[in-house]
């Protein structure tokens, strides 16, 4: 039994939707939430610039004394995971796009994977499509301006629909059974998803296995706790106005 927090970290609100599946399956825990609202967004940024912006959160968490990290973006997971976790025995846990549940469930169409110009670029996820053997069935696309979008909560406008239209303009929808949303900011856009792709296209997003891994971790290492739940937010560490609180709030509700 081990009563002390829960760090979850993502570079704006995008990791609310991580936080929140992560409170389905772990409800007796406390929280402490960091956006990094003075930097978003990551996925566009150079690569080093973002690096040190995760040590900083990284550093925020163990200086509040949290017994694991979540880091809920997939940009941050992709570049500094590997290190993070060589540098800390804290357990760290990542996210990652949810390619091979995508890949499972395809229904012999393709899969479309949406992601920050990071995460597309990094190794790690040309590696997970190349070891699934899948680089036929799986297409990627850069969606950047979604995470602008999101953080002025900006869900559902005719500016959204229309980039997103955009973005789609040379691609044949009907060829995908199956929308990987590569990006924690995404599904905060499935009501607009909905509108432009297929009746029958399928979402998937890496949420609800993070908070799968996290209670595995957790179990494992006697850390789980027994709290009534109980959520912090920050901002770039100063901790968040009453405003960003409901806000923040209204998302994981």
């Amino acid at each position: 039994m081990n009563n002390k927090p829960i760090g979850v970290f993502d570079s704006g609100i995008g990791g609310l939707t991580v936080l929140k599946k992560i409170i389905e399956v772990l409800p007796n825990e406390k929280y402490i939430y960091y956006a990094d609202t003075d930097n978003v967004p990551y996925g566009i940024k150079p690569k080093e610039e973002v690096k040190k912006y995760i040590k900083n959160a990284i550093e925020f968490f163990i200086s509040k004394e949290v017994k694991a990290i979540v880091i809920a973006c997939n940009t941050a997971t992709s570049i500094a995971i590997n290190d993070l976790r060589k540098e800390y025995t804290i357990p760290i846990i990542g996210i990652e796009p949810a390619v091979k549940p995508g890949i499972e469930n395809r229904e012999g169409k393709k899969v479309l994977v949406m992601a920050t110009p990071i995460t597309i670029q990094e190794e790690k996820l040309q590696n997970l499509v190349k070891n699934l053997n899948a680089t036929e069935e799986v297409d990627l696309i850069s969606m950047p301006k979604l995470v602008e979008f999101a953080e002025k909560t900006e869900f559902e406008s005719n500016e959204v629909e229309e980039y997103i239209e955009r973005q789609l303009g040379t691609y044949n929808l009907n060829d995908y059974s199956t929308l990987v949303l590569g990006c924690t900011h995404f599904p905060l856009f499935k009501n607009e998803f909905s509108k432009i792709f297929p009746n029958k296209i399928q979402m998937i997003d890496g949420g609800l296995g993070v908070a799968n891994r996290l209670k595995d971790v957790l179990e494992k290492t006697e850390l789980s706790g027994n709290n009534e739940l109980e959520i912090n937010y920050y901002n770039s560490g100063k901790l968040a106005n009453e405003t960003d609180t409901k806000k923040y709030n209204s998302i994981i509700s």
